[in-house]
């Protein structure tokens, strides 16, 4: 859980007293490392599950402090958006049946959640990304009200200087420009901590760089953001836009981003790594600090680090070490941060199964990865795991190019079998988790794969809020049955749905993919344009995407009808179109768009945020919208009028 006692107003005096508070703690705990003060011998594991909230139409539902508190269980806390919650089980030794008692743990907090947030009426879905979250929802309304959110979005935005932009290529393409890192509520993961002894922290370390690829190709669970088909993990691409600190200064000078993998291996101590996040990475949060590290050493006790601590929550490496102390003696552990949330809870343990096999055999019998593998071909494999998921190729110890697909059925789960079982986990356990693994990869069915598939398989004419409502719905369905990803059923648009839900506001089923014209292009491009693709409005944009017309099918009629289309070949777009326009902005409810039509007898209505065009709503989409809502009218009055037999209510009006 990240500390969230933090100040959000200090000078530079506070500033030098913070500063001089996480370099004493990296001195105490170099000292503990040299005298072997941190424990060695006992292997621990844990895990942080972070998860979305919904409402019944599947959208991001912001009531993540009532939730919290109607639940009034300690192991939940806040993430830094509104509709995100996280987890904390307790952490457990690695042996015996510990993976079973994690997942047992997880699903006994979700129950509480869902049943908390059934109050609200709301649930719970695990996802990478959830795939019904819209531009609207990424607002500064939505950031957690608790002094670290604020305090990080402030210095962030602050440091990056200038309007953040995000371009993530993939199946599509998307580029947004965004002032704060409101975008980083999208993401939620499923984090595994893996505590080890200090004698082989890094080369456990550097193994856990290794084997992240093979370990995100087989859990990817994040293909969609806004609509978009990405990455397979569009996570790491994303989360990395969302908290970028370097100003277009520093990125030209290829300074490390706070969100990275790392430039090379760790040698013989981890500190190293630490003493340069600690000169390399401005402090984004303060706190007072009562505790000297050095004294509490000195008397023999056991230092908190807990300045050290705090800055090190704000940089998010792929991989990360952190320190705690469970039973009086401190460790040190390494967070794997890059698994997804979902799609299912055996899911989830199974991608830590499998992270932990690998871990165990390769940190115990491996040798030093070092000797096999350079490092820049383990962040290649990273982030082409991260983008192809199952379909992509890595640079596999010893140099050799494999498929990923076949080295996970062919070396790597013997390996975590093997690991697993070096640990002293239970048979049962490891057959079953192992198994989901290889179920997995061998039906090439991720969770990634399983949306897009799902995608695929619907109705091409539905609306994208549709099918993201029916994807989303079905993967809550899905999880709520505890099985894994491989025995879901694709989803499906169902026959019957409260379709209201998918209509509420504009932005759910505006036409986003338009074609546009310039005031000064030939309007017969315009005639044509309408012709070809059977539109009967055309925006006009300038270069910036600012609306300045709009020209439609009606307008080329009354044209014609008055003998204006003489010379055609002369005339500007400009000629025809009409620039006092009536627009409306993403958020505007459909019935109130719907009533400006009517009032305004208009056929289209542009949809327009911070003065750019953003799409447009058409009397044609509101053929099915205006079905559907006078349905949902008839039934409220039809039941307004009903007397107890069904029949109507003798009234004396």
């Amino acid at each position: 859980m990240g500390e969230k006692n933090v100040s959000s107003e200090y000078g530079e005096r506070e500033l030098r007293s913070f500063t001089r508070s996480v370099l004493d703690d990296l001195q105490a705990l170099e000292q503990m490392l040299s005298e072997g003060l941190i424990e060695n011998g006992v292997r621990r594991i844990g895990a942080e599950q972070e998860m979305f909230l919904v409402d019944p139409a599947m959208r991001p539902a912001s009531l993540a402090l009532e939730v919290i508190e109607k639940a009034a269980d300690p192991r939940l806390t806040t993430e830094i958006g509104r509709f995100n919650l996280e987890a904390n089980p307790a952490p457990l030794k690695f042996d015996g049946r510990c993976l079973s008692e994690l997942e047992a743990e997880i699903d006994d907090i979700l129950r509480v959640v869902r049943s908390a947030a059934a109050q609200f009426d709301a649930g719970v879905v695990l996802a990478g990304i959830l795939p019904t979250i819209q531009q609207s929802d990424l607002t500064l309304e939505n950031i957690t009200p608790i002094a670290r959110y604020h305090e990080i979005n402030r210095v962030v935005s602050k440091l990056h200087g200038e309007n953040r932009y995000v371009q993530i290529k993939g199946v599509d393409e998307l580029q947004l420009l965004v002032q704060d890192t409101s975008i980083e509520f999208c993401n939620t993961s499923f984090q595994i901590h893996l505590q080890v002894g200090a004698d082989e922290l890094a080369r456990a370390y550097n193994w856990a760089q290794a084997v992240a690829a093979p370990v995100l190709a087989c859990a990817a669970n994040a293909p969609l953001l806004l609509n978009n088909h990405l990455w397979e993990e569009t996570r790491i691409a994303l989360f990395q836009h969302a908290t970028d600190t370097r100003s277009y200064v520093h990125q030209a000078r290829r300074q490390t981003p706070r969100v990275n993998f790392g430039d090379k291996w760790v040698e013989d101590s981890v500190i190293s790594m630490l003493h340069e996040d600690a000169v390399r990475f401005r402090f984004l949060l303060t706190r007072d600090v009562e505790e000297n590290a050095a004294a509490e050493l000195d008397a023999g006790r056991v230092p908190e680090l807990s300045a050290w601590r705090l800055h090190n929550g704000t940089i998010w490496r792929w991989n990360r070490i952190c320190y705690g102390v469970t039973d009086g003696r401190p460790g040190l552990r390494i967070e794997t941060r890059f698994l997804p949330a979902g799609p299912s809870v055996a899911d989830e343990i199974a991608n830590a199964a499998f992270h932990l096999g690998l871990m165990t055999e390769l940190l115990d019998a491996g040798g030093d990865v070092r000797d096999r593998m350079l490092f820049d071909h383990a962040k290649q494999n990273f982030f082409a795991a991260a983008r192809y998921g199952l379909k992509s190729q890595l640079t596999w110890l010893d140099g050799r190019d494999v498929p990923v697909h076949g080295l996970i059925l062919n070396e790597l789960l013997p390996l975590a079998r093997a690991g697993l079982d070096r640990a002293g986990i239970d048979k049962s356990d490891i057959e079953r988790f192992l198994g989901i693994i290889e179920k997995r990869v061998a039906a090439n069915l991720t969770g990634a794969a399983w949306m897009t598939e799902s995608l695929a398989g619907m109705d091409k004419r539905a609306k994208p809020n549709v099918k993201m409502r029916s994807l989303t719905a079905a993967m809550k369905e899905n999880q709520e049955t505890g099985k894994p990803v491989t025995e879901w059923e694709m989803a499906t648009i169902p026959d019957s749905s409260e379709w209201i839900d998918n209509y509420k506001s504009v932005e759910q089923f505006m036409a986003s993919d338009l074609y546009t014209v310039r005031a000064e292009d030939a309007l017969d491009l315009a005639a044509n344009l309408m012709d070809w693709r059977g539109v009967r409005h055309v925006p006009v944009e300038n270069d910036a995407g600012e609306l300045v017309g709009l020209i439609s099918y009606r307008d080329l009629l009354r044209m014609l009808a008055r003998g204006k289309f003489s010379g055609v070949e002369k005339l500007a777009v400009r000629d025809a179109m009409r620039t006092e326009l009536i627009t409306v902005s993403p958020c505007t409810s459909s019935l109130e768009a719907l009533e400006l039509m009517r009032e305004k007898k208009i056929g289209c209505l542009p949809v327009v945020r911070e003065g750019k065009l953003v799409g447009v709503v058409t009397a044609y989409d509101f053929l099915t919208v205006g079905s559907k809502l006078f349905e949902e009218k008839l039934k409220s009055v039809m039941a307004a009028v009903s007397g107890p037999n069904g029949g109507p209510e003798d009234r004396a009006d």
